[in-house]
């Protein structure tokens, strides 16, 4: 059973930083690429960043570019989100998630952690 942990996150000023943490751990899994997602109340989820595991290429949401940077250590089987000059609209849940494939969905997923940010 592969188990995504995501920790990190807390109350924040806006214009502060925070950095999610994810480690996997488990049974050994082929892994193309590591997503964040985040939801907020009333909205779906929706795509933050990801990274391709061998290479690390690195995708942004508009949103947050130039603001989040998303990175890996595949040593520790860790990838991060440091997230700066943060905006109340970036309080949501966030969530990793691996993917296996290119042609596959995220099918992996951590429970979510809790991001706030006040003005």
């Amino acid at each position: 059973q592969v188990q995504l942990v995501e920790s990190g996150g807390g109350l924040v000023q806006a214009g502060g930083s925070l950095r999610l943490s994810c480690a996997a751990s488990g049974r050994t899994f082929s892994r193309y690429a590591m997503g964040w997602f985040r939801q907020a109340p009333g909205k779906e989820r929706e795509f933050v960043a990801a990274i391709r595991w061998s290479g690390g290429n690195t995708d942004y949401a508009d949103s947050v570019k130039g603001r989040f940077t998303i990175s890996r250590d595949t040593a520790s089987n860790t990838v991060y989100l440091q997230m700066d000059k943060l905006k109340t609209d970036d309080t949501a849940v966030y969530y990793c998630a691996a993917q296996r494939a290119p042609f596959l969905q995220y099918d992996y997923w951590g429970q979510g952690t809790q991001v706030t940010v006040s003005s």
